[in-house]
């Protein structure tokens, strides 16, 4: 997508496995600013893509990320090795970064891949970020995640809006995973953004949209539904995990899926949670695997598991 709305802005739309990056391009000599790096996976075809995009030799001046999940924070060393850029992170887990606590920052708790980082600044609720001709103003989004930001400009009403919004829905609510309540907080940023009224919203993940009153009425519909029936959020957000691990193997055999799958704390706590689905942790592993393979989003042949 192009247009006067994304004038300045360079959108690298990617797969599920990371998060969409959002360039801002400065003005006449001043740098430019990434928002997101994606998954440490993807560092250095990340900064190949910046740097193809960076106009007329301007230097990447910082990264900013819209909360720390792998997808959305996991190329930030790379992209300081590769620019030199500084960081600048939601000021929520700021001293779990800088003691590099996996277990607050959740990838120990999603099994999930990381290579640690370093920030260098904070990015506040109401904190304002000027690039180029824009200002993106940051607003608190939790939900999905307690110290998710969302970045928006009030003049070309445009929204960043990381995993708080989506063209068909949000993110998972990861704090409701741990039996903490938040769906009324995803229900408040879903209004909040009713309120800002954007005219073009570019999500975390999916391509940048216009139907914005579509995408919260689905967002809605989905959260209503979930909030009814908490156990099928669950569910759902184990079958996210499984999928996540697979986008990051590609292909496994069933008993190392099965190895990884019972040592992950959060899907421990989920099947306890669940009242122990299945009997057994592998045995409910290996019906996620089939549910999943029956809606086309991995493929079991014998005894090897390929992510589609």
């Amino acid at each position: 997508m192009s247009g006067p709305a994304l004038e300045g802005v360079s959108v690298f739309e990617r797969g599920w496995l990371s998060s969409n990056n959002v360039l801002l391009h400065g003005g006449d000599g001043e740098a430019a600013t990434l928002i997101d790096s994606s998954h440490c996976l993807h560092g250095e075809q990340t900064a190949a893509l910046v740097r193809q995009s960076l106009h007329g030799g301007a230097a990447l001046g910082c990264i900013v990320n819209t909360h720390l999940h792998s997808d959305h924070c996991g190329g930030n060393a790379a992209l300081q090795r590769a620019f030199g850029a500084r960081l600048i992170i939601p000021p929520g887990q700021a001293d779990a970064v800088a003691r590099w606590d996996d277990d607050a920052l959740s990838y120990r708790a999603t099994g999930q891949r990381i290579e640690r980082f370093v920030h260098d600044a904070l990015l506040l609720p109401g904190d304002t970020l000027a690039v180029g001709a824009r200002t993106w103003q940051a607003l608190a989004a939790p939900g999905h995640d307690p110290h998710s930001l969302i970045l928006f400009d009030a003049q070309d009403g445009v929204l960043i809006s990381a995993d708080a919004l989506w063209e068909s829905g949000f993110g998972v609510v990861f704090p409701e995973l741990d039996g903490e309540r938040a769906f009324d907080e995803v229900a408040s940023v879903l209004g909040v953004i009713e309120r800002l009224s954007p005219s073009l919203v570019i999500p975390g993940h999916g391509a940048p949209f216009t139907d914005v009153a579509g995408a919260l009425h689905r967002a809605r519909s989905r959260l209503a539904a979930f909030a009814a029936d908490p156990p099928r959020h669950a569910r759902h957000g184990a079958k996210v995990l499984l999928k996540y691990h697979l986008l990051e193997e590609q292909q496994q055999d069933v008993p190392e899926v099965l190895a990884w799958w019972s040592t992950v704390p959060l899907v421990q706590r989920l099947w306890q949670r669940l009242q122990r689905p299945a009997g057994s942790m592998h045995a409910w592993c290996e019906q996620l695997l089939h549910e999943l393979a029956a809606a086309g989003a991995l493929r079991i042949e014998g005894a090897r598991v390929t992510n589609e």
